[in-house]
């Protein structure tokens, strides 16, 4: 999967000198002048990560930056700060941002930093596009299979959720082996790591 480093940052400089930066080191870098260039343009099922700068004209890089954690909160924000910023990089933090670089950055912790929003971009969409799969495994299961599948999650032991259930183990272990083979789960662990994953969401 490619994944993109959007660069959105008014100085022509700035953006030209962390593309070629990027490029180098093998990234694919997409730069914007503003805020809302950015906008127009953005996909949010685009895998990627994005590096902003906080000063600019019109929107500045927090208010984008808060825009973006309610429009696409999985998205890592890379802030770029002047030395005097510092307050707006504690708020753009607590607004969900993924880091802050100062300016002038050194290129090999930016480099590190990219490297890891990116990472951290694709496990997201990795474990995103796994719970959508396991939901539509879950919709094939009957109403008791479904109560067996809750049950055997929470540790429960083939007898206990036959006396649970008013049913035999040999019933239950039926069951179990059925769903199991629904899920496509490899053990009773596996079933049960699943349905952590669809519960957490």
């Amino acid at each position: 999967m490619n994944s993109t480093v959007f660069i959105v940052d008014d100085d022509p400089s700035v953006r030209e000198s962390l593309s070629l930066l990027l490029k180098a080191t093998g990234h694919s870098p997409q730069t914007f002048p503003d805020a809302q260039s950015f906008l127009d343009e953005f996909d949010p099922t685009e895998p990627g990560c994005l590096i902003l700068d906080v000063r600019m004209p019109g929107m500045d890089g927090l208010q984008l930056q808060r825009l973006l954690a309610e429009r696409a909160p999985h998205l890592p924000v890379i802030m770029l700060t002047a030395h005097g910023d510092l307050p707006m990089a504690v708020d753009s933090m607590r607004s969900g941002a993924w880091h802050f670089v100062e300016k002038p950055y050194d290129k090999d912790r930016l480099l590190g930093i990219v490297g890891e929003a990116l990472e951290s971009d694709l496990e997201f969409r990795r474990e995103n596009a796994e719970r959508l799969e396991i939901e539509e495994r879950l919709t094939k299961l009957t109403a008791r299979e479904r109560e067996v599948a809750d049950q055997l999650a929470d540790g429960k032991s083939t007898k206990l959720v036959a006396l649970a259930l008013g049913t035999s183990p040999n019933t239950i272990a039926h069951q179990r082996a059925k769903i199991l083979e629904k899920m496509h789960a490899e053990s009773v662990v596996d079933l049960t790591r699943m349905m952590m994953l669809v519960q957490d969401e």
